[in-house]
């Protein structure tokens, strides 16, 4: 391949790079929760209570994040929580009390955090007539850090001797030692970021066109949402998230006590609902080219159709399920860069970051609160009629853009 075609995308790369650490360091906490118990001799509430502040504060960080790019720039803002991420992961060597660690997790969360607002805007800018197909490899990138994780956390935590000579100075050097080599490897790639990237951005793309006046204060950002179609693709995208997360958080549970699956056959099942995330370099390239409503509206559909056939046909057998999982992983994923490009492109120009933000705060937070309802709802009712609540909310959301494209 062609240097110079290569040389094109370094942005997108890099960027991509510091997304799929992120969601590294996000998803190696719950692999590693049972060892903390026994090292710590923490319950389970303790653990995940220092896991949901870490996910309160990664969804806090949102709209400061990119309301701070409006004003200073994406490309400082993405390097300064890099940093933090990565000084909070290297801080993890040290063997300290459990509340040291759940400090540091609400750090990384935070650094994190600071992330992902902040890149789409960028993306966009420097992609500007691909938005979609760079949004879709950066989340695609991104969704295989939430693969690896896993993966190392065995790795480390079994220690095998090839990585003695490397850990076996470091306290608890088991999962420390994945910790401290993933910040120095964050560190490292934000350093690139930092070097590379400003060299490579086009004019204005960094902080978008020069403006004159105050900077943009929080009344502005909310008044960018009194327009009754950005409000309508709010609402859509809010009952999006809800239904995705409270999904996600319950589907293998569901599988196995409402259809009766083994617990082996759930957790593969389970599994293909991820496998199907390289749609998003399929979905956000035809945005591109077809427009954004067009194939948020399929997306939906498929996702919202799935859910509806997961309730009915819950008896169907593996086969048929595992069908209806693809299918909604294919509409889950592919809707989500579509989502973030028509954000970018809808917002006002000098409120871009922090208008990305502020909805980003709130279908995270939809997300947030959707496993605890689906809970509540599986444990009086049975789970066919919380998947029932899924499925509609996801339909709320198909509807409300298809709505949305007819009237474009």
């Amino acid at each position: 391949m062609d240097l110079r075609r290569i040389a094109e995308y370094d942005v997108l790369l890099l960027t991509a790079l510091l997304w799929f650490l992120g969601k590294f360091l996000r998803y190696a906490f719950p692999p590693l929760f049972e060892s903390l118990q026994a090292s710590y001799g923490v319950s389970n509430a303790a653990v995940g209570t220092a896991y949901t502040g870490f996910m309160l504060v990664y969804a806090l960080m949102q709209f400061p994040s990119g309301a701070l790019a409006d004003r200073v720039g994406a490309v400082r803002v993405i390097v300064a929580g890099a940093a933090v991420a990565a000084v909070g992961a290297v801080a993890l060597v040290v063997d300290a009390p459990f509340l040291v660690l759940a400090a540091v997790m609400l750090v990384i969360g935070g650094g994190t955090g600071a992330h992902k607002t902040v890149a789409v805007r960028l993306l966009s800018r420097v992609y500007p007539a691909r938005t979609g197909r760079a949004l879709g490899a950066h989340d695609t990138i991104g969704a295989l850090g939430g693969v690896a994780a896993p993966a190392a956390v065995v790795l480390f935590v079994s220690t095998p001797a090839a990585l003695d000579a490397l850990l076996d100075r470091l306290p608890g050097a088991d999962w420390r030692g994945l910790f401290v080599v993933s910040g120095v490897v964050v560190l490292a790639v934000a350093v690139a970021f930092a070097v590379r990237v400003p060299s490579r951005l086009p004019e204005n793309a960094d902080r978008g066109e020069p403006r004159e006046g105050p900077d943009p204060t929080a009344r502005d950002y909310l008044e960018s949402f009194r327009d009754r179609r950005m409000s309508a693709f709010v609402i859509a995208t809010i009952a999006a998230s809800f239904a995705y997360n409270g999904a996600v958080a319950f589907f293998p549970l569901y599988l196995s006590r409402a259809a009766g699956l083994s617990t082996s056959t759930a957790s593969l099942l389970y599994s293909v609902l991820f496998a199907v995330t390289f749609v998003q370099l399929v979905s956000g390239d035809l945005s591109d080219r077809l427009g954004r409503f067009p194939v948020m509206a399929v997306a939906l559909g498929l996702a919202a159709a799935s859910l509806v056939g997961v309730v009915l046909l819950v008896d169907a057998g593996p086969i048929v399920l595992g069908v209806l999982v693809a299918t909604l992983g294919l509409g889950s994923h592919g809707y989500r860069p579509v989502r973030g490009a028509y954000l970018v492109e809808a917002l006002p120009e000098r409120l871009a970051g922090g208008g990305l933000g502020v909805v980003r705060t709130l279908l995270m937070a939809a997300g947030a609160l959707a496993p605890g309802i689906v809970g509540t709802i599986a444990d009086v009712a049975g789970f066919r009629p919380a998947f029932a609540l899924l499925a509609g909310s996801t339909a709320l959301a198909a509807l409300v853009v298809t709505g949305l494209w007819a009237t474009e």
